[in-house]
């Protein structure tokens, strides 16, 4: 699966492919690499996607929240709970302000948030609250 998805990746890149879908070949190939245990590769894309997307279409744009989520999920599993906080700490205000505070996206931002405060043996009574 992986050699079809990079073999999927740079044949979009080279046949001038809609930066939308090379995003989403870029997404998909950052899942297989989390698949695979190659969770630093997956990290590395998931980051290159969601800049992808902020320059595509802006930080308000449900796919660029997606992307966020994404990344600060991936950040979160490699125990960078700090810069995952702070990723999510920009992004959840932009997701209810668009989304709504019910809305799935905004959601699974507050989970992930939620999540890593809970992991970071780091965290303060005040950070909980």
């Amino acid at each position: 699966a992986l050699s079809v998805r990079e073999a999927e990746l740079s044949i979009e890149r080279r046949h001038g492919t809609s930066e939308n879908d090379i995003l989403i070949s870029q997404t998909n190939l950052a899942n297989t690499y989390q698949k695979l245990g190659r969770f630093e590769q997956a990290n590395s894309m998931l980051r290159d996607v969601y800049s992808g997307w902020l320059k595509f279409s802006g930080e308000e744009h449900s796919s660029a929240l997606i992307a966020a989520n994404n990344y600060a999920a991936s950040l979160s599993s490699l125990k960078r709970f700090e810069e995952a906080k702070s990723l999510l700490r920009r992004t959840i205000p932009v997701a209810r302000r668009v989304l709504g505070e019910s809305d799935n996206i905004t959601l699974k931002m507050r989970r992930s948030y939620a999540g890593s405060l809970v992991m970071n043996n780091g965290a303060t009574l005040d950070d909980l609250r």
